[in-house]
């Protein structure tokens, strides 16, 4: 009974409807932040990945190279 009456405490659905625009707003704004992000960590992994495999082409040549000369 009492941990229903605490957990009602913090739910609050106003009256009027107009109170949702402010908080509709911050969300919009953080989503687009949040998808802009995402966009900006995968275009830096993939130049990381690019960057990644052709380090790996040239030991590999290096490797293939050294073990032709053995």
């Amino acid at each position: 009974m009492l941990q229903s009456y605490i957990l009602s405490l913090f739910l609050y659905f106003p009256q009027d409807k107009s109170e949702y625009i402010p908080a509709a707003i911050s969300f919009t704004i953080f989503f687009i932040l949040c998808i802009i992000t995402f966009r900006f960590i995968l275009r830096i992994s993939k130049r990381e990945a690019i960057k990644a495999k052709e380090l790996e082409d040239r030991i590999m040549s290096q490797v293939n190279s050294t073990e032709k000369k053995i």
